[in-house]
């Protein structure tokens, strides 16, 4: 089993940071893609910053210049370093990976799955 688990969510001020976290673990044999999504009320999801399976990185336009992903590989955590923080980035952050895991009994690797954590809530106001 593979499980995704995200942490620094919380309330913060206009102006404020925060800094995300979140941990991968299980039977995992590699990561392909690793970040953040958000949904914000009444919105769609959306891809806030990830690591691609080339390990370029990609931002949502309205986070550039203050939003940083960053990992740490061996830890299989990814990071989310958010400053000037606005009311409108107020969502449900979501942690997302393409994982290839597998088989604890055989050992058989599986095809890649996409796994998601069980999100933190952002909060920005003042």
């Amino acid at each position: 089993q593979v499980q995704l688990v995200e942490s620094g969510g919380g309330l913060v001020q206009p102006g404020g940071s925060l800094r995300l976290s979140c941990v991968a673990s299980g039977s995992i044999f590699s990561i392909n893609v690793m970040g953040w999504y958000r949904q914000a009320p009444g919105k769609q999801r959306e891809l806030v910053a990830v690591f691609t399976s080339d390990g370029s990185t990609n931002y949502l336009d309205s986070v550039k210049g203050r939003f940083t992903i960053s990992r740490d590989n061996p830890k299989k955590t990814v990071f989310l370093q958010m400053m000037s923080l606005k009311p409108e980035d107020t969502a449900v952050y979501y942690c997302y990976a393409e994982i290839i895991d597998y088989d604890t009994y055989d050992g058989r690797i599986k095809e890649p799955g996409d796994y998601w954590g069980q999100g933190t809530q952002v909060t920005v106001s003042s």
